[in-house]
């Protein structure tokens, strides 16, 4: 199993290509799962935490390690259900990395995930890490991707330094040493906090070599392409569109039922 993930985890990075990104529709449970993985375009499955939380009735930096590896079951369920478990490389939303984020990396291999997003926050005290135990953290997650046989396992490394009084500086110093350390990309989160310009992804993308992830924003896909970035994913954004329609439709099916019994008395 572990020669089949490493290959899976290879085929993942490989996908990584500055100008020539990875788009990754996250998904967060078995049937969003199946059916972003059924569509020809899809290269690889992501998971998007802050929908699996939603789907417990939870807030996203609520969740537990416990909780979120649960929708990763239900993401690898679903992929099994289409036959595609195993098959197509999985990237897990891990959030912080928990309390112990070797064990934490440890239990989603098991699970079959050949990637992650790791934050630079601490969701219990809610403010930023040091860099230097955020690094160290990347490395511990790295070395028991290595020990549990998947030596190339994909971390993509967000940080949230532009949340918290940074600036595009601080996000490339920071970024260069999770690179450094054996991160594949930097995942850089500013959308909704820094409203990032497209003179700023070209910098980032400079100063990282093109390993840089990012949200599409107000940018978009094709502009973001043309700027050399390697991955972009689109978060919860597939999970609330859902919502939205699940709401009209049941808003409008309620008002039907009402028609209809109002019509037959």
């Amino acid at each position: 199993m572990a020669s089949t993930l490493n290959n899976l985890a290879r085929k993942l990075r490989s996908l990584h290509v500055s100008g020539n990104p990875l788009l990754l529709a996250n998904v967060w449970d078995g049937a969003s799962a199946a059916a972003i993985a059924n569509h020809l375009s899809t290269k690889a499955i992501a998971t998007a935490s802050y929908a699996i939380a939603a789907t417990q009735g939870l807030d996203d930096g609520n969740m537990t390690l416990e909780q979120n590896l649960a929708g990763v079951r239900n993401v690898v369920a679903g992929l099994r259900k289409v036959g595609l478990a195993g098959k197509v490389p999985i990237t897990a939303d891990l959030e912080d990395g928990y309390e112990n984020p070797a064990e934490t990396v440890r239990r989603a291999v098991e699970l079959g995930v050949v990637g992650c997003n790791i934050e630079d926050v601490d969701n219990r005290k809610n403010e930023l890490r040091s860099l230097e135990d955020a690094v160290a953290r990347i490395k511990a997650a790295i070395d028991a991707a290595r020990e549990a046989g998947v030596s190339d396992f994909v971390i993509n490394a967000r940080t949230d330094v532009l949340g918290y009084g940074g600036n595009i500086a601080t996000v490339i110093e920071r970024g260069k040493q999770y690179l450094e350390a054996g991160a594949t990309t930097v995942f850089v989160w500013g959308v909704q906090k820094w409203d990032i310009k497209p003179d700023e992804v070209a910098e980032m993308v400079k100063a990282l070599n093109g390993r840089l992830a990012v949200q599409p924003g107000s940018i978009g896909v094709e502009k973001l392409k043309e700027l050399g970035v390697s991955r972009i994913s689109i978060g919860p954004a597939l999970w609330r569109r859902s919502m939205i329609v699940l709401e009209e439709e049941g808003v409008r099916l309620k008002a039907t039922v009402q028609a209809a019994t109002l019509a037959s008395r």
